[in-house]
């Protein structure tokens, strides 16, 4: 059977490896005999955490990881390759991490699937749902050219910047979507509890009323009465966004859409510019053909926009074109940005002159983020105090017009 163990050489240096006995006992006794003091040793866990998976019910292929949980199961795989172990034993020591029983058996079927002569890059292509096409050939590149404790590196790094990029955006938006909730618990309350009031000391007073004050009593009337009209809608507004969210066809509008949006528009296309060009870098800088890099970019996005001009600069490139041409003909690229490549086409750096625009858009859509924001912040508050404004001063005025009487 396989064990994996770690150890205490001569020279006091920790080793992490694989070794094959028919028990414990014996394993034990054969790395003593090779100066080795065991500290840990356990049975591979492959088949054991498969049928823990298949108790659970459930099936590898849907497995997913977190973002941040990728992030640091490749930031830990560079680290243990880069101080010498070998690639089974170090997924030997994360599976120790990993308390999910089903993140726990992918980890432990993609061992399974080394011992059995499959190529890391093979093995992790069976999950995409966690390793993407494009981690995968980074991966492949990583093992082709024996350097794959620089790829996973390399891969480290730029999910790092797409985890930090996510965090920065959903940090921005936080802000206005709890305005936005604020104006709506405070139109609800008046709505619901302080114009009825105002209404009932109106009808004592019997006094004429404005037409925006009717309005007002109206429209809390009406609500109170069928508030379960509201209510349906906003049920249907939930079920639309999960629709969209969860259907092929809803992701693709919204990938369609999200670009064409007023003053956010511009945000999510250069977010997705960057997205796009650091996997398309770093594709070239790990020797990755040009035409299987773009095909690779291309599944960052499902913005038909997006994927016109991949196909516009695979067939530039076919022709013999580079690949700053077919981008110049693009409305959707700055020339700034396709001169920077231009440069890297004629100075034989394409892989490091994306990998830095890519870089460089980032640093500015941060930037871009927290402008757009804090342009958003103001809007909305001033939308919020105009409601609100118009609310209290429909209330107001009949009472203004006894004090002016009397």
């Amino acid at each position: 059977m396989n064990l994996t163990y770690e150890a205490i050489d001569g020279s006091g240096r920790n080793v992490c490896d694989m070794v094959e006995a028919p028990s414990v006992k014996e394993a034990v006794d054969s790395l003593r005999q090779k100066g080795l003091f065991v500290t840990h040793i356990a049975r591979a866990k492959a088949e054991e955490m498969q049928q823990k998976l298949a108790a659970a019910g459930g099936e590898l292929g849907k497995v997913r990881f977190s973002l941040r949980q990728l992030v640091m199961f490749t930031r830990q795989m560079a680290m243990l390759l880069a101080a010498g172990s070998g690639v089974v034993p170090a997924l030997n020591a994360l599976t120790r991490q990993i308390k999910d029983v089903k993140q726990r058996a992918v980890i432990n079927q993609i061992i399974a699937n080394l011992e059995e002569g499959y190529t890391l890059a093979d093995a992790m292509q069976k999950y995409p749902n966690i390793f993407d096409a494009s981690y995968g050939a980074v991966i492949a590149a990583g093992e082709a050219s024996a350097t794959l404790a620089q790829m996973f590196t390399k891969l480290a790094g730029i999910m790092g910047k797409r985890k930090a990029m996510r965090n920065k955006v959903v940090g921005s938006v936080t802000y206005p979507v709890l305005l936005i909730m604020l104006c709506v618990g405070i139109l609800n309350v008046m709505l619901f509890f302080v114009i009825p009031r105002f209404g009932d000391m109106f009808d004592t007073l019997a006094v004429p009323l404005p037409a925006s004050t009717k309005f007002m009593l109206a429209l809390s009337g009406w609500l109170r009465e069928w508030w379960m009209v509201p209510a349906g809608l906003v049920v249907a507004f939930i079920v639309a966004v999960v629709y969209l969210v969860k259907s092929k066809a809803g992701r693709q509008f919204l990938s369609d859409v999200q670009i064409q949006v007023p003053m956010l528009g511009r945000v999510m296309s250069r977010l997705i510019q960057a997205e796009i060009l650091r996997i398309l870098g770093m594709l070239i800088e790990a020797k990755v053909g040009i035409l299987d890099a773009l095909d690779l970019a291309r599944g960052v996005t499902s913005n038909r926009r997006y994927h016109k001009l991949s196909d516009d600069i695979e067939q530039a490139v076919t022709s013999g074109e580079g690949i700053s041409s077919a981008m110049e003909r693009s409305r959707l690229i700055d020339p700034s940005i396709c001169q920077a490549i231009r440069t890297g086409e004629e100075s034989g750096s394409l892989g490091e002159s994306i990998s830095y625009v890519a870089d460089v858009l980032d640093e500015e859509n941060a930037e871009l983020v927290d402008v757009t924001t804090k342009l958003l912040e103001p809007i909305i508050l001033i939308g919020m105090g105009v409601v609100v404004g118009i609310v209290a001063v429909s209330l107001f005025m009949p009472l203004f017009d006894i004090t002016a009487a009397v």
